[in-house]
Formats: structure tokens, sequence, C-alpha cells
């Protein structure tokens, strides 16, 4: 992406879409299927509906996206029902505009400011999916309701480096190694650029460990025995000084 020239933005709110977004948008969006059907003198417009006008789309998707209404919640303001909105968010989905949108973020970062690679964490966080889907699964911690586990990978200054979405019953050490292979720009070689992997006590053991070394990370994640020793002494520290 050039970026050569300096960055503008307009101002506007955080679920709206400003003109240097959008320029960065338009060259990712899948080319709109011509409606010229036949050859020679058959060539004719099929005509049909006409299409939808992608800045609208995409403006009414990052609204939803952003402010976590309904899709029939749409504002009409945006010039887009809803459910449009809704189709052609699973259409450029299956498309991977929105990955090429998150690597061309990545990148342009990594050009103007430079990704700090060197401590990364990952972990799990479990939502509902009540509508249910492909990547769902029985919630262990909502009584078995349908729920989705969103797996994802940070870097110190929380910068999304790498995501993976499976059902909410899913471990969370299963997800690790597609998580950090879902990185979706060039990651440094870890023998050039150092980099270390924090995780919690629920990525202990195996097979994070093997994953993270095959990776060329040093692993930083508490033994269960300890982290719960640690956890009585602190329990028995406060106890005591309530007790004074």
């Amino acid at each position: 992406m050039d970026i050569t020239g300096k960055t503008q933005y307009t101002d506007v709110a955080s679920w709206e879409l400003s003109d240097s977004m959008w320029d960065r948008i338009v060259p990712l969006l899948p080319k709109p299927k011509s409606r010229i059907r036949g050859r020679g003198r058959r060539r004719r417009n099929i005509g049909g509906r006409p299409a939808a006008e992608p800045r609208k789309l995409m403006s009414g998707i990052l609204y939803i996206l952003r402010t976590g209404c309904q899709w029939n919640a749409l504002s009409q303001e945006f010039g887009v029902s809803g459910k449009t909105a809704h189709r052609y968010f699973q259409r450029w989905v299956r498309a991977g505009v929105f990955k090429r949108m998150w690597q061309a973020g990545l990148n342009e970062y990594d050009e103007i400011k430079g990704i700090e690679w060197k401590w990364q964490a990952a972990d799990g966080a479990i939502t509902k999916a009540p509508l249910g889907g492909e990547k769902t699964g029985k919630n262990p911690t909502d009584r078995g309701k349908t729920g989705t586990k969103r797996s994802l990978l940070v870097n110190e200054q929380g910068l999304p480096l790498g995501l993976v979405v499976s059902g909410a019953n899913t471990p969370d050490g299963k997800l690790l190694e597609p998580t950090l292979l879902a990185i979706p720009i060039e990651r440094p070689d870890p023998d050039k650029t150092e980099q270390h992997l924090s995780l919690d006590k629920g990525y202990s053991g195996e097979p994070c460990a093997t994953t993270a070394e095959a990776q060329g990370y040093t692993l930083h994640v508490p033994d269960k025995a300890n982290a719960k020793k640690n956890a009585s002494a602190s329990l028995g520290g406060a106890s005591r000084v309530g007790g004074l």
C-alpha cells in the first residue's frame, strides 16, 4: 500500500467511515459482476436491480460491527437495509475482503510506527451464538448454550496479530497453533528477532509447549500447581490482613 503522502484523517465518529479509510478499502473490494451477456450482436444488458452502493454498504457493516446492534436495526440514514448489508457482509467475508483489510492495516501500521514483536500474548474468549452456525459449540460456562470462542494473539500494545474462531467447547490449547499461524503478514524470523509468548495456566503443558517452541517463541506460562499454590497464599495473606 502506497503511504508516501501524508496520511490525513477526517474528523468522524468512531463508527463512521472516513474518506481516507474508504480510499484504502476500495482496492480490496471484489470487482462488481458485469451485467453484459452474450457475444457480438447478441451482447446485451440483462438488466435487474442496480447493485447497492459499496461505500454505503461498508459504512453500514462497520456500524453494525462497531456498535453490536442487530442487522435489521440498521438505520435508514445509511441508505441500505440491514438485510442487504448482511448479505454483502457474508459475500465479502467469503471473498476475503475483511482479512485483506486486516492485513493492509497491519502492514501500514508496521511501516508507519513499527510492530513490536518482542512480547506477545494469546487467550480465548467465549461469546454467545444463539443462532448457531458452523463454528459454534456448547458453552461449558453457560449451561451448554450455543457459543463461539475467539482465540486472539496480540502484541504488547494490544495490536491484533492472529485470530481463530471455533466452538465454545474447544480447549484453548487446541487453538494455540492455528492462532499463531493465522498472522496475515510476514512474521519476523525468531532467530533474528527475539519473541516471547505469554499465556495463562490454561495453556500449561502439552501441546502448547511444543507448539510455542516449534514457532520459535520463548514461552512464559505459570504451572498449574504453582499458580494454585500462589493463589492460596494470596488468599491466606488477605485473610490475615482482614483479621488484623
